[in-house]
């Protein structure tokens, strides 16, 4: 069961390492886009992203600070999520649909990684989720 959950660290981590270095391979694109979308200070906005998604994404990989790590990635998709993909803003239908995946994605990102953040700081996967007698969903 530890290398599934390593493969899995590894797998939910892979995302967030190579956005991270796009963040700063790509720094003055990302800026571009996010000065198209008001965000203040953007250039500053997208290296700190950048960093977050980075970190985020190592810890969780190589499996120390795994909280922290999950904490970065929650605070920074939420964050992009309402900012960027603030779909209730979009007039066109394409643009509305295309945005309204990419708020969906980064909110469900964020709800696995706050639940790796939950059962990680509280050290404890026996009350994560349904039991059906001696089988334990999620007990490890």
């Amino acid at each position: 069961m530890n290398a599934i959950l390593v493969i899995g660290r590894i797998l939910f981590a892979f995302i967030f390492v190579t956005s991270g270095i796009a963040h700063f391979a790509k720094l003055e694109a990302m800026t571009g886009y996010a000065q198209y979308k008001k965000l203040p200070a953007a250039k500053l906005g997208v290296m700190i992203s950048g960093l977050f998604f980075l970190l985020g994404g190592i810890y969780i990989a190589a499996g120390f600070w795994v909280d922290l790590g999950a904490l970065l990635l929650a605070i920074t998709l939420i964050l992009a999520a309402v900012i960027f993909h603030n779909f209730w803003k979009e007039t066109d239908p394409t643009a509305k649909q295309n945005e309204m995946i990419a708020f969906n994605k980064d909110i469900a990102l964020a709800g696995a990684a706050l639940i790796l953040f939950a059962l990680i700081a509280w050290g404890t996967l026996t009350e994560f989720g349904p039991s059906l007698g001696n089988l334990a969903f999620f007990n490890f």
